[in-house]
């Protein structure tokens, strides 16, 4: 399996260059020449798997799929390390909660961060760890938060051999306890830098540094993010698991609802739809920042300014550039990589837009892909977590509340379930369930004071320059 760039750099590349390398040398993201197809006989054979040998066997056959160049037993190994009920909780990995006629939640906030980052970053650390050893080599990785990125990162990668990360996040922007959770790390290979604006400031600094192709070799920066094809791979991965756990046969239709702003999550289902997946539909749900909504809805991408990206109660989603978008209209655009230069190199880049809308493709994104949208607020967030506890009982974070709140305006064929993808526990965002409720959430014993521990962190302007210079003066 060989792997291209959006934008249409000649090089094809293995698993395990990408791996280390993040984004393509032309800035584009990579994604496989082809996905795999998974005939009906493999699906039954994915489904007797999951359920008599568990999730690390389902991981380790679908990653199978686009990893040639570790060996098989090396890769079932590295699932079976990262996928325990010693890490995420429970033997059943991501198991599904019944909420209501129809309605399911995907429990994908086990893991060490009580975030579903850590479904795929657990992965990744020992990915990272398993190669850097194989070549002899060492990663500084360099990533961008909006909330759970970081401390999934950080957690996956402490204490790990040849790898030092560097985080960046929006200084001030970040829950309380997703602030503790980062900055009370004091590992020697963690550096937080708290940056002086909004996520996409962040985002911005590691696409700058990854296109400055001197200091990234020298250096040796990788990333994390979604942008790194690994991640959203792994993250495939439980959309298989909640079909699986939604249906009976192969005939069977599910849909999933993703809060979403990055677009990350809900492109790994989009990739699972792709290899055949029986997926009726991919809902996204944005919270107050809606450009992913807009754009389902008109066919318009527009990006907001610092100035325009609102600070919300759902905040790992205040996101107003969608990095892993381009990989998706990739695929829209039938996989045109001049298009998709022009579009995110020259209009998003340079004019902060493109516009779809009268362009026939567009009609695919819902009639071939699948793909509707819907927006929540903090008042429907606070009305949705209110009415889940008292009718069924279940306290819901935030952004599954962004989540559960859409999917009821689409439910759709009533064959048909629909799977929320949970984002979090909802002690994360403790300040408002307490609002909504009335009431704080469960906190796990393991982080109970975490806000009064001692944090190291580092301001920095939002400048690619300083973040660079930092982290010079951090691997001499």
């Amino acid at each position: 399996m060989l792997y291209l760039s959006t934008r249409g750099h000649a090089d094809r590349k293995h698993f395990c260059d990408i791996l280390l390398e993040g984004l393509a040398p032309d800035g584009g993201l990579y994604l496989p020449e082809r996905y795999p197809q998974i005939s009906d006989a493999e699906l039954t054979a994915l489904r007797t798997a999951y359920h008599t040998q568990g999730y690390a066997e389902l991981a380790f056959r679908i990653l199978s799929l686009y990893i040639d160049d570790i060996p098989p037993a090396d890769l079932k190994r590295l699932c079976e390390k990262t996928y325990t009920a010693e890490v995420f909780g429970t033997g059943e990995i991501v198991p599904l909660r019944h909420l209501e006629d129809g309605l399911w939640i995907e429990a994908l906030s086990n893991g060490p961060t009580l975030a579903f980052k850590d479904m795929a970053m657990q992965l990744l650390g020992n990915l990272f760890e398993y190669e850097l050893a194989r070549r002899g080599e060492q990663l500084n990785i360099l990533g961008a938060t909006s909330g759970d990125t970081g401390s999934a990162a950080e957690y996956a990668m402490r204490g790990k051999q040849g790898v030092r990360v560097f985080m960046t996040s929006p200084h001030g922007r970040m829950s309380p306890f997703q602030q503790a959770q980062m900055f009370s790390l004091q590992d020697a290979n963690i550096h937080n830098l708290a940056i002086e604006g909004v996520f996409d400031d962040c985002q911005d600094i590691v696409k700058a540094v990854s296109n400055d192709h001197a200091f990234k070799a020298q250096y040796k920066i990788g990333t994390v993010n979604s942008i790194n094809w690994a991640r959203l791979l792994a993250q495939v991965v439980y959309y298989f698991a909640g079909y699986i756990q939604a249906t009976e046969t192969n005939g069977q239709k599910v849909s999933f609802t993703v809060p979403s702003g990055n677009f990350g999550n809900i492109c790994a289902g989009h990739v699972a739809r792709q290899m055949g997946l029986p997926i009726d539909r991919l809902i996204v749900a944005t919270n107050e920042n809606d450009v992913l909504d807009e754009f389902f809805r008109t066919g318009a991408y527009r990006v907001r300014g610092a100035a325009d990206t609102h600070e919300t109660s759902s905040p790992s989603m205040d996101i107003s550039k969608a990095s892993n978008f381009e990989r998706f209209v990739f695929d829209l655009l039938g996989r045109n990589a001049e298009r998709t230069r022009e579009l995110f190199a020259e209009g998003v880049a340079k004019q902060g837009f493109f516009d779809l809308g009268s362009d026939p493709v567009f009609r695919d994104a819902r009639a071939k892909y699948g793909f509707e949208s819907g927006k929540s607020t903090h008042a429907d967030r606070l009305a949705t977590i209110r009415d889940t506890y008292e009718r069924f009982g279940q306290i819901i974070d935030t952004h599954t509340a962004d989540g559960v709140k859409v999917a009821r305006e689409h439910r759709g064929d009533p064959a048909v379930p629909v799977i929320v993808l949970e984002t979090a526990l909802p002690i994360k965002f403790a300040e408002t369930i307490q609002e909504a409720l009335g009431r704080a959430p469960e906190r796990p014993a393991r982080f109970e004071g975490i806000e009064q521990l001692p944090k190291r962190l580092q301001v920095l302007a939002a400048d690619a320059e300083q973040v660079k210079a930092y982290i010079a003066a951090h691997c001499d």
